[in-house]
């Protein structure tokens, strides 16, 4: 078994190198520049077409993944983890699940967790939003069963392809071929069926038969909290194909940051020169890793005529999973979108809450995000910061007392208070006593928390604590608001309501079983000079 083979940004410069960030980069300033085409034009486009003239599958014969076949699969027999001690059993943590579409309209290969029940049977996650579900979707409509492979293991470009949000027409073994280099190979399954990837760890054939489901769950998530029991589809494994020798990757993820956030880091690098060519006005793209990624995104756009960035908002919130996201702020200045505190001081200083914060309810919302009053519902919001000219200073410093109801307070940047009150459970209603307590004075934004210390410890857990702890319909408010144009409006201060909700999942912690017996084994397995 391996683990962590992705949890740095050296591991991944190791794997790739910069050569899919410059292909990318060359071939987005040749679709911009291309004009009518010409020789000389051609020329200068030669290294990217030979680059491009690589990628795509190639059928191969011999194929490691064909060395071992085990029929019926005997899936117990693999090192799946149960990371936590409070999830429903072992899964694979990086599974590669490989479908196409009844109507044979292309492929998807994603990365949605497998439950092990027993020697043939697991659970597959697949969330709303997903290729994969699509397909099954397709085929339930049928009575169909829906084939399916899983693989495990094999080249990185697999793993990072699996993970990467592309629009659902574009195929995923392709790009794992551009992070490889060259052609995929792949090779005839001995049983019929999809094709299987030739240098893949291990595969699983099977099918998931439609209107069958099971509980699957709970699974300690990479938000940071337990993702709970639900139903989900099954998968029957029929036959298991391995390599000699063959190494099993997994993953471990939890409140951020884990391996998974310096994936996302690395994929957004890839593919973000590609935002402005499929979102028109849209300069720049950031999803934080801190949050989940879903839970908030940034953009700088163009506003060439009034309220244009409200249009580059929606075409975000549409392109495929982004739409997903659940809080975007949106910004017309030279600023850079991925130093958070720019960017908030920015918006901050500039945001008209009359008008700038839209908020949008009744809508779908991340599977993993429980915020939202059910599962898969929720809200969202647009924050906009536009213009040359400020509106107004932010305030620095705390120069007043504090209401009764707040245990402590501090700054962690300007413009925003971050204050502890009582529990949610123990007082809903705290949130009146702070929208009209009337020192605030100029202080635009007050974000509630359980414990301020905890949440100001450093940048990512402020905003792990701030924005995976708030559905913007039920936990944004004004000391006052209108409705103008079927728009609200609000007065700051703006409260938002970071607390725990009785209906959260459990924060994911350490069971004192697990600590003390890693603390017992740590020396001889990770000796002082490694670490």
């Amino acid at each position: 078994m391996v683990t962590n083979l992705f949890g740095s940004n050296r591991r991944l410069e190791l794997a790739f190198g910069r050569r899919p960030q410059k292909f990318v980069q060359g071939l987005v300033h040749t679709i911009e520049s291309f004009g009518p085409p010409s020789l000389g034009r051609l020329w200068d486009s030669r290294h990217i077409i030979k680059q491009a003239m690589k990628i795509g599958l190639k059928n191969v014969r011999r194929a490691p993944i064909l060395e071992n076949r085990q029929q019926p699969p005997h899936l117990n027999d693999l090192p799946l983890l149960t990371s936590w001690d409070t999830d429903g059993g072992p899964f694979v943590t990086l599974p590669l699940v490989y479908t196409e579409h009844p109507d044979g309209r292309g492929h998807n290969l994603g990365m949605y967790r497998i439950q092990r029940y027993d020697d043939q049977t697991t659970g597959i996650h697949w969330q709303i939003h997903k290729g994969g579900g699509f397909h099954y979707y397709e085929a339930e409509k049928r009575n169909e069963s829906l084939p399916m492979t899983l693989f495990i293991g094999g080249p990185p470009a697999l793993m990072m392809a699996a993970i990467a949000p592309l629009p659902e027409n574009i195929p995923e073994l392709l790009l794992a071929s551009l992070l490889l280099g060259s052609k995929l190979p792949v090779t005839a399954s001995p049983e019929g069926g999809h094709q299987l990837i030739a240098n893949a760890e291990f595969a699983v054939q099977g099918l998931v038969p439609p209107r069958l489901r099971r509980p699957e769950g709970p699974f300690g998530d990479h938000y940071g909290y337990d993702s709970l029991c639900h139903d989900y589809p099954v998968f029957q494994a029929q036959t298991l194909y391995c390599r000699k020798d063959a190494i099993y990757p997994a993953t471990v993820v939890g409140r951020p940051r884990q391996e998974d956030y310096y994936i996302g880091d690395f994929l957004q690098d890839l593919l973000s020169p590609l935002f402005p060519l499929v979102m028109n006005g849209v300069l720049e793209l950031k999803t934080f890793g801190d949050t989940g990624f879903h839970c908030l995104a940034a953009a700088r756009i163009c506003n060439r005529y009034p309220r244009e960035a409200f249009a580059a908002g929606l075409r975000i919130l549409g392109e495929g999973q982004l739409s997903l996201t659940k809080f975007l702020i949106i910004t017309d200045g030279g600023i850079d979108i991925n130093d958070f505190p720019a960017l908030w001081r920015h918006v901050l200083e500039r945001i008209n809450w009359q008008t700038d914060l839209f908020v949008f309810s009744n809508v779908s919302q991340d599977t993993l995000d429980y915020t939202g009053p059910e599962v898969n519902k929720g809200s969202k919001a647009i924050m906009m910061g536009l213009g040359r000219e400020k509106r107004r200073q932010l305030p620095e410093e705390i120069n007043f007392p504090l209401p009764p109801e707040i245990k402590r307070a501090e700054v962690f940047l300007p413009g925003t208070l971050v204050v502890e009150g009582t529990a949610y459970e123990e007082n809903n209603d705290l949130i009146n006593a702070l929208t009209s307590y009337p020192a605030w004075g100029e202080w635009p934004v007050i974000i509630l928390v359980d414990n301020v210390r905890d949440a100001c410890a450093d940048l990512s857990a402020f905003l792990w604590h701030f924005f995976t702890r708030f559905e913007p319909a039920a936990d944004i408010h004004g000391a006052a608001s209108t409705v103008r144009r079927f728009h609200v409006g609000l007065e700051p201060p703006i409260v938002f309501d970071c607390r725990l909700k009785p209906w959260y999942p459990r924060v994911l912690t350490v069971d004192q079983a697990t600590r003390d017996l890693v603390d017992k084994r740590i020396q001889r397995l990770l000796p002082a000079k490694w670490r």
